[in-house]
């Protein structure tokens, strides 16, 4: 009978908790990063403080926070880039990934690789993003399409396991 007590099932489910809110620190703690090299640490910076108030909103400690400050201001670390891929997904849905790395070719090879685990492949640059506008928010569709729910489905998960890549940052689609 063992594995079958009360404590068993708590620390699965907190474990479990921990792990998505460690990837999703991880994910803040890029985007902190990189908008303190852009601005250089000054706090002051509407990007840098809109990243900062992110990481508030999902309770990050403080000292996380000052650490990811620091390391972008530090001279030895690599540079994160933004990159951005496009893809075409279930039911002709365009998809645009955003996300912030420090080598582009390991971020590249993880996007394809899930998204061949949907039997998908990335789309050349402007093959998508012809369906979005670029807004203050993010990517915004300008033409919807509408799927059916087996595609609905399908699509959720290609999302959810884009978003639980480190590199990337928002996934984004035109789906009705």
């Amino acid at each position: 009978m063992s594995g079958h007590n009360k404590w068993s099932k708590i620390k699965r489910k907190k474990a479990a908790g921990d792990a998505e809110k460690s990837r999703q620190f991880s994910k803040i703690s890029r985007l902190i990063t990189a908008e303190s090299k852009k601005c250089g640490g000054l706090i002051t910076s509407p990007s840098l403080a809109t990243a900062i108030e992110t990481a508030k909103a999902a309770n990050m400690p403080k000292d996380t926070v000052e650490r990811a400050i620091k390391k972008g201001t530090d001279t030895n670390v690599a540079a994160m880039e933004s990159v951005t891929y496009e893809a075409y997904g279930p039911g002709g849905v365009a998809i645009v990934i955003e996300g912030l790395t420090d080598n582009r070719n390991r971020a590249a090879q993880e996007v394809r690789h899930a998204l061949a685990k949907s039997g998908l492949e990335m789309a050349g640059q402007g093959a998508a993003s012809w369906a979005f506008k670029k807004g203050a928010g993010g990517w915004e569709p300008t033409v919807t399409v509408p799927i059916s729910e087996t595609d609905s489905a399908a699509l959720e998960l290609l999302i959810e396991s884009l978003e639980s890549l480190d590199d990337v940052q928002d996934v984004f689609v035109n789906a009705e």
